[in-house]
C-alpha cells in the first residue's frame, strides 16, 4: 500500500489526478471523453494483494478493493490532468 501511496503522490506532484477505477467498455468511454474535453490521461494498474478491511468496519481509512479481488488485471484507475493545447487555447 505504501508504494500505491508514493506513486500517486508522483503523479500528484506532477499535476495528475485520480478520477475513478474502471473496466471496458466504461474505460475506452472515459478515456474518449476526458481526452475530447482536452484532457490528458494516464493509466494505473489496480494492485493485487492489496490490504483492505474496510468492507468489514474495521478500518475506516484504508480503500476497499474486495469487489475487484481477482480482476484486477481488468480495472485500470484512471489519472487526469489538463491538457497543453487547452491552456494554450485559454
Amino acid at each position: 500500500m505504501d508504494r500505491e501511496k508514493s506513486r500517486i503522490a508522483l503523479l500528484e506532484r506532477e499535476g495528475w489526478a485520480r478520477c475513478f477505477i474502471a473496466c471496458e467498455p466504461r474505460l475506452s468511454e472515459a478515456i474518449d471523453m476526458y481526452k475530447h474535453s482536452g484532457f490528458d490521461v494516464h493509466l494505473e494498474p489496480l494492485l493485487k494483494d492489496t490490504d483492505c478491511n474496510k468492507c468489514t468496519g474495521d478500518n475506516l481509512e484504508k480503500e476497499c478493493w474486495i469487489c475487484f479481488e481477482g480482476f484486477e488485471e481488468q480495472y485500470k484507475v484512471i489519472f487526469t490532468r489538463p491538457g497543453k493545447d487547452k491552456d494554450e487555447k485559454e
